[in-house]
């Protein structure tokens, strides 16, 4: 029995973070040796910014690179450079054709970008939702792990899919649904005393894979906490929790435990807790670190894994743009 195609796509912009390391990566590494997998580093997508070629290069290089240093295997999945498939590009344009401008205006991230980028609304931004129906038809993928921002693209995804079958009257495409492995992933907090750890809330707010251990004392021994409690078990607040959540995942349970019963006598000084939280998340991404710095000076290999990433996705790709072709009518003569 074959294995089924899941398909996601992954930001060409920015470092990857401990919240990057626990939730996405930590699946995709999972489903690589269970499904089908195309992940692809999605740099058609960074070109609404405006991205400099050098940046442009260089942070799709860094990207790839850290994906591989924190466990893709390319010979157990497909990872590939979005712009390395003309394929996409060709269906994207094929879709486009039967897209209408009132349905891409109705799209949420469209609207927010308006709101946040009046300067900048370039056609791009309107079409993104075709081109991330491309990236995931263009394999026939049946399974896309998505958050729940990015639901409303994969309803398009089935809007398009399933607008070209009945125009063609043939089941080209398969109906996509979203997929993860449920809520046991941990939600990794960041360092500014509320929500998640991302970069979008700025540098200090999160802990980077390539962090030098200099960099993350700094960072952690920055982060929100308060005067402490003043009633024996007391509840924490969120910004306490969250220094508490993120010993969890990179701290030995002792050490947890430790301060857990620290803060419950009122005897807890924060300073010595961040002092150790820092250390050991130097021991944590310390591994991580040397082999992004190792990966890094190997262009050799990175080439190679590029270039066999681009030939897998393509092998998969011909396939579809060819049938699409003949469905529509294109023939050569």
């Amino acid at each position: 029995m074959s294995k089924e195609t899941v398909v996601s796509g992954i930001r060409s912009t920015g470092n990857l973070h401990l919240g990057n390391y626990f939730g996405a990566i930590k699946n995709f590494i999972k489903m690589q040796h269970e499904y089908n997998c195309y992940f692809f580093i999605a740099d058609y997508h960074s070109l609404t910014t405006h991205p400099n070629p050098a940046d442009l290069h260089a942070t799709v290089k860094q990207v790839l690179v850290e994906y591989l240093a924190c466990g893709i295997d390319p010979d157990a999945c497909t990872i590939y450079i979005q712009s390395d498939l003309p394929e996409t590009a060709e269906l994207f344009l094929l879709l486009g054709m039967n897209a209408y401008v009132g349905e891409l205006e109705r799209s949420t991230t469209f609207k927010e970008k308006v709101r946040k980028h009046p300067d900048n609304v370039n056609a791009g931004l309107l079409t993104y939702p075709v081109l991330m129906a491309a990236d995931i038809l263009i394999h026939r993928a049946s399974k896309v792990p998505v958050g729940k921002d990015q639901e409303q693209h994969l309803e398009f995804t089935r809007t398009f899919g399933n607008r070209f079958n009945r125009m063609y009257k043939h089941d080209l495409f398969p109906e996509a649904v979203a997929f993860n492995y449920g809520t046991s992933l941990v939600k990794i907090p960041g360092l500014d005393g509320g929500g998640k750890m991302g970069k979008s809330e700025g540098e200090g707010n999160a802990v980077f894979l390539s962090d030098s251990p200099e960099v993350i004392r700094k960072k952690v021994m920055r982060a929100v906490s308060d005067s402490g409690p003043t009633i024996e078990n007391q509840p924490k607040p969120e910004a306490i929790q969250n220094l508490f959540t993120l010993m969890e995942v990179v701290s030995s349970k002792e050490t947890l435990l430790h301060f857990e019963d620290l803060y419950n006598t009122m005897k807890i000084r924060y300073g010595d807790m961040k002092k150790q939280l820092a250390e050991d998340m130097i021991l944590f991404t310390a591994p991580l670190r040397e082999k992004i710095l190792a990966l890094s000076a190997d262009d050799k290999y990175i080439h190679k894994v590029a270039s066999q990433g681009a030939e897998k996705a393509r092998e998969s790709a011909s396939k579809t743009i060819s049938e699409a072709r003949k469905l529509i009518g294109f023939r050569s003569f």
